[in-house]
């Protein structure tokens, strides 16, 4: 009788549990919720392109349809696939100081883009890496279907999958570490390791061949510096001997006021200048005409899992628009970042929208002390917000600015944006309506940012490629850390981590550097002299001097001669230890030659351009001289005569 009683007592009990563990689960839910959007991962951009290049955003990329166009200032985040077709290239920026540039037809999917993780995946075709900053403990990855090769330093590398499907890692400055299923193996600068697949034999070290290496060294600053890089790379041992020559963070003052986190810093410079402005400190302000206001040039596309996201058609239109603030100040925009010490959020568009009815669609930039809140969507787009999530925007700083708030047509929202479109609202119809900070919660907003990828240029990779890129797993020395709305990253993108056997293990190596090292380690001091000697007897031939003319013939015959020599060298040392030249090397032989030969025309052209025209300065300078002479000459003649007129 005592047990009946005591079970509505124990009843109640449980009920309070469950209850208890009901809201314990929810408030768990919700702070996890929370956490993970708030370790939203950060974006890369791509730099420029050159070529046709697609880039596939979708949230399960196995769609032909879902591939398009990629163009400059369009991010990259993490589950993202590029692919570049065939006399193509692209340059990305993961950071303001870490860059990759993919040469023609390579595959490269984006996998770890946290704070002190970077990795991608490169499945086929090359790619180059310009690391110009690496923090101690930072991992900097790149996956291949053969083994992970992990850059420990800061330099520049070259990661490729070569014809015969093998992995070529090489290392001109830094050092890497390549680790594969058979072990792991250090490059240090100016080697290369050439690593199987299918674990057929061993892994193969050598050294860079140096003319190549320049060549390759040249082509990549001239493209990356076109207005100021100078040539000095064409000798690799002059890129060995100083590096950091064009290290950004020395060479553009936008590192001082920025982080170098931020991709597209170098950009700042050249399109516009810091100054200091009262209350925000030094901010950057673009060289644009007058009535000139941010968020009009460019175009709106839905970028999974950001969301709504503004992709600018101006040049430098890649920091200002994803991090920082806008502030109107004595007439004109300036760009306030957040502060240098801090590791910056990124945005997909940091503007508030006004809901102006069914026709109209408008945005306004934010300003320093407006509010925002980061958010991520789910597969269904729905938002998860950082919290607070319940934030009310009453007002804005930049409403009143002059041309501030930019309004299209509905219709034309999805298209190009360009200030030839963009209409003006009366300010108190702006003035009565509430901005809101995510623009899916608007009707006919939500139902024009869906269109916006349908009006984006569809990129059509072929299907075997593409079915190459989807089934060709890759190797990673540890699992990317998959974030809370792609939580299957590694299987949807075939990343296979290594165990900690493979890592430990010492990679059987065919050690080939021995046979080239003394061809390909010439006399550097001498090396570099020759080149100084005829950069200063360029300048005395650029003024006319014949002597010094010649003198550049000889040090260049010299020169040729030298590396003739060499490759001659290298081949015979690689036939004694059993290397035989296969036909497609004596292909690959006759192109350097025939490039070399191209190259060696070119310079002669220019040097018969400067020595024409040094020439005819010598020669108008000549004339030039000659006249005065003769006016000084006939002054006392005519003054005679003067004399004589006057004469009664």
């Amino acid at each position: 009788m005592n047990r009946i009683k005591l079970w509505p007592h124990g009843i109640l009990v449980i009920l309070a549990c469950a209850v208890v563990g009901a809201i314990a689960a929810l408030l768990w839910a919700k702070y996890e919720r929370k956490a993970e959007a708030s370790s939203l991962p950060n974006a890369a951009r791509i730099e420029r392109v050159e070529g046709q290049a697609g880039i596939n955003q979708s949230a399960d990329n196995t769609a032909n349809s879902q591939w398009v166009t990629a163009t400059a200032n369009m991010p990259v985040s993490v589950g993202d696939r590029i692919y570049t077709k065939q006399n193509s290239r692209m340059q990305i920026g993961f950071t303001g100081r870490n860059l990759a540039t993919i040469d023609g037809n390579t595959s490269l999917d984006v996998l770890d883009l946290s704070e002190r993780r970077t990795q991608v995946a490169l499945r086929d075709g090359s790619a180059l890496f310009d690391v110009g900053s690496i923090g101690s403990g930072d991992l900097f990855e790149v996956a291949t279907p053969c083994g992970a090769v992990d850059l420990e330093q800061p330099g520049l590398y070259q990661i490729a999958i070569n014809d015969n499907g093998n992995a070529v890692a090489t290392t001109f400055s830094g050092q890497a570490q390549v680790v594969g299923q058979a072990g792991a193996s250090r490059i240090q600068k100016g080697e290369y390791l050439a690593v199987p697949c299918q674990g057929n034999g061993p892994a193969v070290m050598s050294r860079v061949e140096p003319n190549q290496a320049g060549s390759l060294i040249d082509n990549y600053y001239r493209s990356r510096y076109p207005k100021t890089y100078d040539g000095r790379y064409r000798s690799y041992y002059t890129y060995l001997d100083d590096p950091y020559y064009y290290d950004s963070a020395g060479r553009y003052p936008s590192y001082n006021y920025v982080s170098e986190y931020v991709p597209g810093l170098d950009d700042l410079d050249d399109y516009g200048d810091w100054q200091y402005v009262s209350d925000y400190g030094y901010a950057w302000h673009p060289r644009v005409s007058n009535g000139w206001a941010p968020y009009e040039s460019g175009y709106w596309t839905m970028d999974y899992p950001y969301g709504l996201t503004w992709v600018s058609n101006e040049p430098w239109g890649y920091a200002p628009y994803h991090y920082g603030r806008w502030a109107y100040a004595s007439n004109e925009w300036f760009w306030v970042p957040e502060p240098v010490s801090t590791y910056p959020s990124y945005s997909p568009a940091l503007v508030a929208f006004i809901p102006l009815g069914q026709s109209s669609a408008a945005w306004v930039a934010l300003g320093p002390s407006d509010p925002y809140v980061a958010r991520y969507y789910d597969p269904n787009w729905q938002p998860v917000y950082v919290s607070p999530s319940n934030v009310v925007v009453d007002r804005l700083v930049n409403i009143s600015a002059p041309g501030a708030v930019v309004v299209v047509p509905t219709t034309e929202f999805a298209r190009v944006i360009d200030p030839t479109i963009v209409t003006r609202v009366d300010p108190q119809t702006i003035a009565r309506v509430r901005p809101v900070l995510d623009p899916l919660t608007i009707d006919p907003l939500r139902s024009a940012a869906f269109q916006t990828r349908q009006a984006r240029g569809r990129f059509d990779v072929p299907r075997e490629i593409e079915q190459r890129i989807v089934n060709t797993p890759v190797v990673a020395s540890t699992a990317p850390l998959a974030p809370a709305f792609r939580r299957d990253l590694s299987r949807a993108l075939r990343v296979e981590p290594l165990n900690d056997r493979a890592k430990s293990q010492k990679l059987q190596i065919s050690d080939q550097r021995a046979a080239v090292q003394t061809t390909q380690q010439p006399n550097l001091a001498a090396e570099q002299a020759r080149e100084r000697q005829m950069a200063d007897l360029a300048r005395q031939a650029a003024r006319g001097d014949r002597s010094a003319r010649q003198q550049i013939q000889e040090l260049r015959r010299q020169q040729s001669d030298q590396r003739t020599v060499q490759g001659a060298t290298v081949q015979a040392e690689g036939q004694r230890v059993g290397q035989q030249t296969r036909p497609q090397d004596q292909r690959q032989l006759l192109r350097q030659q025939q490039q070399a030969q191209r190259e060696a025309a070119r310079q002669q052209t220019i040097q018969s351009q400067q020595q024409q025209r040094a020439a005819a300065q010598q020669q108008a300078q000549s004339q030039r001289q000659q006249r005065r002479q003769n006016q000084i000459q006939q002054a006392p003649v005519r003054h005679s005569q003067q004399q004589q007129v006057l004469r009664p």
